[in-house]
């Protein structure tokens, strides 16, 4: 099926209606009839990522990993006992054997430092997959490949220590690790290393009862730079959009005389620009610190940092933030009129330059979102991720199962960069992945993990 076919102008939402359907107008025939089809489209899709996922990119190779690994999770928490499913659990240990195998070949001065942040987020979803499945020697491996070669690697020539940067100080570059070039301060580096700090803190705390307190301090000089930023409203990098929610740009900016934030060469940068992934991620992290809120605040009085450190403070304006970004969310980066999660239409996304990087994001999107309590945000994505899940199988090759980088039909698209560009106030007039000199192997990769996401998700909102 042509995928611009799938979903017409006209009654694009009968058409999806079957899979939104209440469980109570169907019976416990109904909902055995739907986990069944959702299970065979699951195991499709598996067997479709284990054909492709085996590519030579850092860092896409590590994300989509990531997205298998959280599929996987989300299917063994729906069906715990089904034989089929331990099936997958058994095929995803030895993908990770491999993958191991694949970090360890890897020359780390060649790679940049947002691509150890993704390794290490996969590693420690591999840990746990790992002790699951009862083999505690890889996942110890995994722990140390996240702790030691992602984390503290990057720290030592990432992170600025210093107080000097303007208007706001410290915060991680994106430059290679020889040390060739410093790199910007971007969204998606900062918030990488900002969740898999506290993750790496949380994941101690379970299993030793001691978090380590260099990952929560570096949680906390994080939390402090986001904040920060989001407080300089003069600059926009957490801005607005018409119906009152707001987004994270893509980097922070602020063009004055003596400014570290003026960069726009490494990488280009245009203004207004976001990605999806950020968002994803940014709202992970701020859901993952209130999560260690006591912890944070027993640490800040005992090092004495801040002296007027409220916890019930600091809950409120995290989950602020939480509200304004999933309302952001909601109303930019979902169709009002299919209901399909889309990336935002900018260039920079969409492009030639840097389109089979920012192809992933409505997956890593979609994986956070899954795991996201709406009580705190009162924003309830369930229905637009089964929706854009179904569009995603709905769409794909027929003749193997392979999913499609676009899902969506081109006159929806244009309706939905008429919608985005009012909420947001910029966009550009593109509908299409410019990304014909991929390498065709990552881009099956990345497209089937999209869709492994998007049924994760989906199964995690059920």
């Amino acid at each position: 099926m042509d995928r611009r076919k799938f979903v017409g102008t006209s009654g694009r939402y009968m058409m999806l209606l079957p899979l939104i359907k209440t469980v109570g107008s169907r019976g416990l025939d109904g909902r055995q009839q739907e986990d069944s089809r959702l299970k065979k489209e699951c195991m499709a899709a598996f067997k479709r990522f284990s054909e492709v996922w085996e590519f030579n990119d850092f860092w896409k190779r590590g994300n989509t990993m990531d997205a298998c690994i959280n599929f996987t999770d989300a299917l063994l928490h729906k069906w715990p006992h089904d034989p089929e499913i331990k099936s997958i659990q058994q095929q995803v240990d030895a993908m990770l054997e491999k993958d191991y195998a694949y970090f360890k070949g890897i020359d780390p001065v060649t790679l940049w430092a947002d691509d150890f942040g993704w390794w290490g987020l996969m590693g420690l979803n591999a840990r746990k997959h790992l002790l699951r499945s009862g083999n505690k020697e890889l996942a110890d491996k995994y722990l140390q490949l996240s702790t030691d070669l992602c984390w503290k690697q990057a720290r030592s020539h990432a992170y600025d220590f210093s107080a000097t940067a303007k208007p706001i100080p410290h915060g991680w570059s994106n430059g290679p690790a020889d040390g060739s070039g410093k790199g910007v301060k971007n969204t998606v580096t900062n918030v990488l290393y900002f969740l898999l700090s506290v993750r790496i803190y949380r994941l101690m705390r379970e299993e030793n009862g001691d978090g380590n307190e260099e990952y929560l301090d570096m949680a906390y000089r994080q939390w402090v730079w986001f904040d920060s930023w989001f407080q300089l409203k003069k600059y926009d990098y957490l801005k607005r959009t018409l119906s009152g929610g707001a987004l994270v740009q893509e980097r922070p900016t602020a063009f004055f005389d003596g400014s570290d934030y003026a960069d726009r060469e490494h990488p280009t940068w245009e203004k207004g620009w976001l990605w999806t992934g950020d968002q994803g991620m940014v709202l992970a992290a701020l859901s993952d610190m209130l999560s260690i809120k006591n912890d944070l605040a027993a640490w800040i009085t005992k090092n004495k940092i801040e002296s007027d450190f409220k916890a019930n403070v600091f809950e409120k304006k995290v989950i602020h933030y939480m509200a304004l970004i999933s309302e952001g969310i909601k109303t930019a980066l979902i169709s009002d009129k299919d209901h399909i999660i889309r990336e935002a239409p900018f260039n920079s996304n969409f492009g030639p330059e840097f389109g089979n990087d920012y192809l992933a994001g409505r997956g890593i999107m979609m994986r956070y979102l899954g795991e996201l309590d709406k009580k705190l945000t009162g924003v309830n994505f369930k229905k637009d991720i089964e929706i854009t899940a179904n569009a995603i199988w709905h769409t794909r090759n027929k003749s193997d199962n392979q999913f499609q980088p676009a899902f969506t039909g081109i006159a929806d698209d244009k309706l939905f960069m008429q919608q985005f560009k009012e909420q947001w106030g910029f966009a550009d007039n593109i509908f299409t992945w410019q990304i014909e000199k991929m390498n065709e192997q990552q881009k099956f990769g990345v497209c089937q993990s999209i869709g492994l996401d998007a049924l994760g998700a989906h199964i995690r909102l059920m």
